[in-house]
Protein backbone atom coordinates (compact mmCIF):
# COMPACT_ATOMS: atom_id res chain seq x y z
CA UNK A 1 0.00 0.00 0.00
CA UNK A 2 1.32 3.43 -1.13
CA UNK A 3 2.30 5.97 1.47
CA UNK A 4 -0.53 8.24 0.40
CA UNK A 5 -3.10 5.75 0.45
CA UNK A 6 -2.39 4.51 4.04
CA UNK A 7 -2.21 8.43 5.80
CA UNK A 8 -5.73 9.29 3.97
CA UNK A 9 -6.71 5.92 5.95
CA UNK A 10 -5.26 7.28 9.32
CA UNK A 11 -6.74 10.64 8.77
CA UNK A 12 -10.16 8.98 7.72
CA UNK A 13 -10.36 7.12 10.56
CA UNK A 14 -9.75 9.79 13.26
CA UNK A 15 -12.30 12.19 11.30
CA UNK A 16 -14.32 9.43 12.04
CA UNK A 17 -13.60 8.79 15.80
CA UNK A 18 -13.97 12.41 16.77
CA UNK A 19 -17.22 12.81 15.09
CA UNK A 20 -18.36 9.99 16.58
CA UNK A 21 -17.39 11.88 19.69
CA UNK A 22 -19.31 15.13 18.61
CA UNK A 23 -22.48 13.28 18.28
CA UNK A 24 -22.49 11.65 21.32
CA UNK A 25 -21.83 14.91 23.01
CA UNK A 26 -24.78 16.33 20.57
CA UNK A 27 -27.22 13.24 21.37
CA UNK A 28 -26.23 13.35 25.22
CA UNK A 29 -27.00 17.62 25.12
CA UNK A 30 -30.17 16.79 23.58
CA UNK A 31 -31.24 13.47 25.92
CA UNK A 32 -29.91 14.33 29.27
CA UNK A 33 -31.35 16.36 31.48
CA UNK A 34 -30.15 20.01 31.88
CA UNK A 35 -29.79 22.12 34.98
CA UNK A 36 -28.57 25.43 35.97
CA UNK A 37 -26.46 25.45 38.89
CA UNK A 38 -24.38 28.17 40.88
CA UNK A 39 -20.39 28.10 40.74
CA UNK A 40 -18.32 28.69 43.27
CA UNK A 41 -14.74 30.06 41.15
CA UNK A 42 -11.74 28.32 42.01
CA UNK A 43 -8.10 29.46 40.33
CA UNK A 44 -7.34 26.69 37.45
CA UNK A 45 -4.39 24.55 37.93
CA UNK A 46 -4.58 22.02 35.36
CA UNK A 47 -0.96 21.40 33.23
CA UNK A 48 -2.77 22.31 29.49
CA UNK A 49 -3.03 25.05 27.31
CA UNK A 50 -6.36 27.27 26.69
CA UNK A 51 -8.17 29.96 28.68
CA UNK A 52 -10.67 28.00 30.93
CA UNK A 53 -12.77 28.84 34.10
CA UNK A 54 -12.19 26.20 36.75
CA UNK A 55 -15.55 26.44 38.29
CA UNK A 56 -17.00 24.16 41.79
CA UNK A 57 -20.62 23.15 41.52
CA UNK A 58 -22.94 23.84 44.53
CA UNK A 59 -25.79 21.29 44.59
CA UNK A 60 -28.56 20.49 47.07
CA UNK A 61 -27.58 17.44 49.17
CA UNK A 62 -30.44 15.52 49.71
CA UNK A 63 -29.59 13.89 53.14
CA UNK A 64 -30.23 15.81 56.62
CA UNK A 65 -28.39 19.01 57.16
CA UNK A 66 -26.09 17.88 59.84
CA UNK A 67 -24.22 14.81 58.04
CA UNK A 68 -20.41 14.83 59.14
CA UNK A 69 -19.16 18.46 57.26
CA UNK A 70 -15.73 17.09 57.78
CA UNK A 71 -16.18 13.93 55.26
CA UNK A 72 -16.36 13.39 51.47
CA UNK A 73 -19.51 11.39 50.30
CA UNK A 74 -19.60 9.66 46.87
CA UNK A 75 -22.57 10.34 45.29
CA UNK A 76 -25.45 10.15 42.42
CA UNK A 77 -26.29 13.81 40.61
CA UNK A 78 -29.40 14.28 39.22
CA UNK A 79 -31.48 17.41 38.10
CA UNK A 80 -34.94 17.75 40.14
CA UNK A 81 -36.82 20.78 39.88
CA UNK A 82 -34.09 22.87 38.39
CA UNK A 83 -31.76 22.12 41.12
CA UNK A 84 -28.50 20.11 40.94
CA UNK A 85 -29.03 17.23 43.62
CA UNK A 86 -26.55 14.59 44.99
CA UNK A 87 -27.62 11.55 46.88
CA UNK A 88 -25.22 9.68 48.63
CA UNK A 89 -24.69 6.28 47.24
CA UNK A 90 -26.15 3.26 49.36
CA UNK A 91 -24.46 0.25 49.78
CA UNK A 92 -23.92 -1.50 46.51
CA UNK A 93 -23.76 1.39 44.71
CA UNK A 94 -20.29 1.94 46.55
CA UNK A 95 -18.74 -0.63 45.73
CA UNK A 96 -19.13 0.10 41.77
CA UNK A 97 -17.24 2.67 40.01
CA UNK A 98 -16.34 5.90 41.44
CA UNK A 99 -18.72 8.88 41.07
CA UNK A 100 -18.39 12.25 41.63
CA UNK A 101 -17.80 13.22 45.33
CA UNK A 102 -19.27 16.62 47.47
CA UNK A 103 -17.66 17.94 50.37
CA UNK A 104 -19.11 20.91 52.48
CA UNK A 105 -17.36 23.98 52.37
CA UNK A 106 -18.09 27.93 53.73
CA UNK A 107 -17.88 30.57 51.45
CA UNK A 108 -18.56 34.09 52.93
CA UNK A 109 -20.39 33.12 56.04
CA UNK A 110 -22.42 30.35 54.29
CA UNK A 111 -22.31 26.51 54.66
CA UNK A 112 -22.70 24.78 50.96
CA UNK A 113 -22.09 21.49 49.48
CA UNK A 114 -19.81 21.18 46.61
CA UNK A 115 -18.46 18.93 44.11
CA UNK A 116 -14.72 17.99 45.02
CA UNK A 117 -13.85 17.70 41.39
CA UNK A 118 -13.79 21.15 39.63
CA UNK A 119 -15.25 20.97 36.25
CA UNK A 120 -13.41 23.05 33.50
CA UNK A 121 -15.27 25.79 31.20
CA UNK A 122 -12.97 26.42 28.17
CA UNK A 123 -13.61 30.53 26.88
CA UNK A 124 -12.34 32.70 24.05
CA UNK A 125 -8.82 34.14 24.23
CA UNK A 126 -10.96 37.84 23.79
CA UNK A 127 -13.10 37.26 26.44
CA UNK A 128 -13.13 39.07 29.90
CA UNK A 129 -12.62 36.37 32.37
CA UNK A 130 -16.28 35.55 34.07
CA UNK A 131 -15.52 34.65 36.96
CA UNK A 132 -14.46 38.28 38.15
CA UNK A 133 -17.81 39.69 39.63
CA UNK A 134 -19.19 42.16 41.31
CA UNK A 135 -20.50 42.30 45.15
CA UNK A 136 -24.01 41.42 44.41
CA UNK A 137 -23.34 38.82 41.53
CA UNK A 138 -23.61 35.36 41.48
CA UNK A 139 -21.91 32.54 38.47
CA UNK A 140 -24.20 30.17 37.10
CA UNK A 141 -23.20 27.31 34.55
CA UNK A 142 -25.96 25.17 32.57
CA UNK A 143 -24.54 21.56 32.50
CA UNK A 144 -26.02 18.25 31.19
CA UNK A 145 -26.30 15.46 33.94
CA UNK A 146 -25.32 12.27 33.04
CA UNK A 147 -25.91 8.98 34.55
CA UNK A 148 -22.43 8.28 35.62
CA UNK A 149 -19.71 11.07 35.96
CA UNK A 150 -19.01 14.66 36.59
CA UNK A 151 -21.82 17.36 34.92
CA UNK A 152 -20.73 18.92 31.55
CA UNK A 153 -20.84 22.59 30.85
CA UNK A 154 -22.50 24.16 27.93
CA UNK A 155 -22.76 27.92 29.31
CA UNK A 156 -22.18 30.47 31.93
CA UNK A 157 -24.76 32.65 33.24
CA UNK A 158 -24.79 35.38 35.64
CA UNK A 159 -27.41 36.75 38.51
CA UNK A 160 -27.62 39.67 40.21
CA UNK A 161 -29.20 40.47 43.70
CA UNK A 162 -30.53 36.99 43.27
CA UNK A 163 -32.79 37.94 40.08
CA UNK A 164 -32.90 35.68 36.97
CA UNK A 165 -29.68 33.97 35.35
CA UNK A 166 -28.94 35.83 32.43
CA UNK A 167 -26.94 34.24 29.83
CA UNK A 168 -23.71 34.80 29.03
CA UNK A 169 -22.42 35.78 25.53
CA UNK A 170 -19.17 34.69 25.30
CA UNK A 171 -18.62 33.62 21.83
Amino acid sequence: MRPLIKGIAVAAIHVCLIGTLGAKLVYDRATLPRVWASTVPRDPDLPIRGRYVSLQLVVTPNWFPGAESSHRHDVTLRAEDGSLMADIKKGDDRNTERGPRVRHVTINDENVTVLSDPVAFFIPEHVPDPSLLQTNERLWVEATIPKKGAPRPIRLGVSKNNGPIEPLNLR
